[in-house]
């Protein structure tokens, strides 16, 4: 399938004259500086810091995912952009911008050319070139917007779910921008394209040397990119309608309350100068210092108040179960309850109990007597729903309970097996004890008499040895 001329990465550039000598007029040189004007915003926003920063930063986050986050559809999205984005470059667009800056005359050169009547001018063959040229990067602007977009889809999809929360936040962030930086090149370049086709009418009618023969240019870039497309440009920024729909309801407004805004914004304030207020203000000082004596009084506001009466329900219903299957239930009324009102402490604690209430249910279907169980665990639910004063031992932190628990089975299980290792011993010297017989025992026995006596009579000698005698 061939590929269209305005597709292709390098266009050919046409064998002929760049430039041609036509008839010069105000008019012309009024579209000859629009063109010029229009060229300067597109190289602009081309050659912008912000645009490069952005882009460096997308080949940064592809090259550190690239093995770790290489099967994600959110890296694929990313690589489609910035497939999109090097086709760009390559296309050279700001190179055939340059070229058609150096045909065109510059101010000087226009105000000369008006009173002489002719000027030297790009040829029909180079602003066709240069038509296709831009017709390629609108299409291929079009399409990085909707790569953006579909990246910035997949990956708040993903921050949705809670998947590589920090990584989805900087990938968000750069879509974003760079969506509106080349929203912004696809509107330069529509207007680029209007006084291209302005200028290559006028040349086309004096000097007619077609370039393209196959191809017909379309009259703007709307019917080129089609409907989906057109939209971008031709709908207004949200800053503009938020700014127009402030302007109709100011003008709805009647003239009093206007005069009481303009009152109210007009503060002259200064340093070192007292501020004057106006006296619509007294209202609202005295409300404030009203608040502030009801939260130094100690009266509770309106919402304390419910949480209140909704504890003391809770309690009441609690005291009140006669099983743990109606604790079951009132407990996850209050964990649903304490979600929709933001009590996260007493969420987990009351999270911690339920799992609690649904064993000692299990207990209490087998039909064991679990009533001192009963009791212990309506003190820990009333306890949970208002956490007051020290916790009961049941309820302390799990982190606690970790690090202290696991200290006492290191030293049980070292105690066991010392305990084992000396019971080992012991069972092993009474084995061979079993195993002598009795005559061995017998003889020890004898042996150990005998050295006695031996002992006992050589000592005699000595002493009598000792005397003389």
């Amino acid at each position: 399938m061939a590929v269209e001329l305005w597709n292709r990465v390098n266009v050919p550039f046409p064998s002929a004259v760049s430039a041609v000598r036509v008839p010069f007029t105000a008019q012309t040189a009024a579209d000859v500086e629009t063109l010029l004007t229009e060229r300067e915003n597109v190289l602009k926003l081309l050659r912008s810091e912000m645009l490069q920063t952005e882009v460096r930063l997308l080949y940064e986050l592809l090259y550190v995912l690239n093995n770790s986050y290489r099967g994600n559809k959110t890296f694929k999205a990313l690589k489609q952009v910035e497939q999109c984005v090097n086709r760009l470059k390559n296309m050279k667009l700001d190179a055939a911008l340059q070229e058609l800056s150096d045909l065109c005359p510059n101010r000087i050169q226009r105000q000369l050319s008006i009173k002489d009547g002719q000027c030297v001018v790009p040829s029909q063959p180079t602003l066709e070139w240069i038509c296709l040229k831009v017709l390629g990067a609108a299409r291929l602007t079009s399409c990085t917007l909707r790569r953006c977009s579909r990246a910035f889809t997949l990956a708040k999809q993903q921050m949705k779910w809670e998947e590589f929360v920090i990584l989805n936040v900087v990938i968000t962030s750069m879509l974003s921008r760079l969506w509106v930086i080349f929203r912004g090149v696809l509107l330069a370049l529509s207007g680029l394209y209007r006084q291209l086709l302005e200028l290559l009418r006028d040349v086309a009618r004096v000097q007619p040397m077609p370039f393209l023969t196959d191809f017909s240019l379309p009259a703007d870039l709307a019917q080129f990119l089609g409907p989906s497309d057109a939209l971008l440009l031709t709908k207004p920024a949200a800053h503009s309608i938020a700014r127009q729909e402030k302007k109709q309801a100011a003008k709805k407004l009647p003239a009093e309350a206007k005069k009481t805004c303009t009152q109210k914004r007009k503060l002259k304030e200064d340093l070192g100068v007292a501020v004057i207020r106006g006296v619509g203000l007294a209202a609202d000082r005295k409300s404030f210092f009203k608040l502030c004596r009801t939260f130094t009084e100690g009266k509770s506001t309106p919402k304390q108040t419910s949480r209140a009466d909704r504890r003391h329900e809770f309690q009441k219903q609690v005291r009140d179960a006669a099983s743990f299957s109606h604790l079951e239930i009132r407990v996850d009324e209050m964990i649903r309850w304490c979600k929709s009102q933001r009590m996260g402490k007493e969420k987990r604690l009351l999270t911690f109990l339920q799992l609690k209430c649904r064993q000692m249910k299990c207990l209490e279907a087998a039909g064991y007597n679990i009533q001192r169980k009963l009791q212990t665990f309506k003190k820990e639910a009333c306890w949970a729903s208002s956490p007051e004063g020290s916790a009961p031992k049941t309820l302390r932190s799990l982190a606690s309970r970790r690090r202290v628990h696991g200290r006492i089975r290191f030293h049980t299980l070292r105690r066991l097996m010392m305990r084992g290792g000396v019971k080992r011993k012991e069972q092993a010297g009474r084995q061979t004890r079993a195993r002598l017989s009795g005559d061995d025992l017998r003889s020890g026995t004898a042996r150990e008499a005998t050295c006695r006596s031996t002992v006992t009579h050589d000592d005699i000698d000595d002493i009598f040895a000792s005397a003389g005698l």
